[in-house]
């Protein structure tokens, strides 16, 4: 499709939803969807961000900054879902319980209907939040208009947000965390340290993944030449020594990682 089509696709959707609450992460999905639903809305569609050690502190920015120069309403919240042990647990269904409270809060501060930036081809991939976001009836416009990565990037250069139109996918810190850990403040922030070091020598557009794992810190990297892993691990090494945290080396990026649990962490 065109971005042309794209946007009119969208229009369509988001006009089923004439009240609409946006789950703003930070990422260029549901920042392309607020920003487009406001403009069309006249800025009748509230926005909310969540914030904890688990959402990547250039987000939560990049969200403040978008909403101050569109004039978006915009509520930034504690979502909770820190007081769960079901979540701090990590089990390989995590998504789920962070998503429960994030829909739940967003529900209990705006009656009207709540929207995700959930694209077409996120349905594919292993996603327990969506099981929440069902269970709550929160709608997904992207996925209505059937829209899916490719079309959201061509949209946003379209719509003149170059800022964003590149950005790399970035879930939440935990899900850098292998399953079974604990999820640990005191990590994410680690994470967010050594990935911020290694953007900064690579690609805008590269994938930058530091993955707590039982052997050690991995760090995972795509969308860069293995040419450059030896100046990658020349950054993420003395990080990890002086945080006293072992290094287990670098390997390519691989989606769902954290998942699995491999006994070799470079397999």
């Amino acid at each position: 499709m065109s971005p042309e089509e794209i946007f009119a696709n969208l229009i369509e959707a988001l006009r089923r939803h004439p009240s609409l609450t946006i789950a703003v992460s930070g990422g260029i999905d549901s920042m392309t969807l607020a920003f487009v639903a406001h403009r069309m809305a006249d800025g009748a569609v509230t926005m909310v961000h969540a914030v904890s050690p688990a959402v990547p502190p250039l987000a939560t920015e990049r969200v403040r900054q978008y909403a101050n120069r569109e004039n978006w309403r915009l509520t930034v919240v504690d979502a909770g879902e820190f007081g769960d042990a079901s979540y701090r647990a990590n089990p390989i269904d995590r998504c789920y319980y962070c998503k429960t409270h994030l829909y739940d809060r967003i529900r209990a501060l705006s009656p009207g209907i709540v929207a995700s930036g959930t694209n077409l081809d996120d349905l594919g991939d292993f996603r327990p939040g969506l099981k929440a976001a069902a269970e709550r009836h929160v709608v997904h416009p992207f996925v209505e208009a059937g829209i899916g990565k490719d079309g959201i990037r061509s949209l946003a250069l379209w719509l003149g947000l170059t800022d964003i139109a590149e950005l790399p996918a970035q879930p939440c810190l935990a899900s850098r965390v292998e399953t079974g850990i604990a999820i640990d403040p005191t990590d994410l922030a680690f994470i967010d340290v050594v990935e911020q070091a290694v953007r900064s020598q690579v690609a805008p557009t590269a994938t930058v993944r530091c993955r707590i794992t039982q052997a050690g810190v991995v760090m995972e990297v795509g969308g860069v030449d293995q040419s450059a892993f030896s100046r990658i691990a020349e950054v993420v090494a003395p990080l990890c020594a002086d945080g006293d945290r072992p290094f287990a080396g670098i390997k390519a990026y691989r989606q769902g990682s954290a998942f699995l649990q491999p006994s070799d962490p470079l397999r």
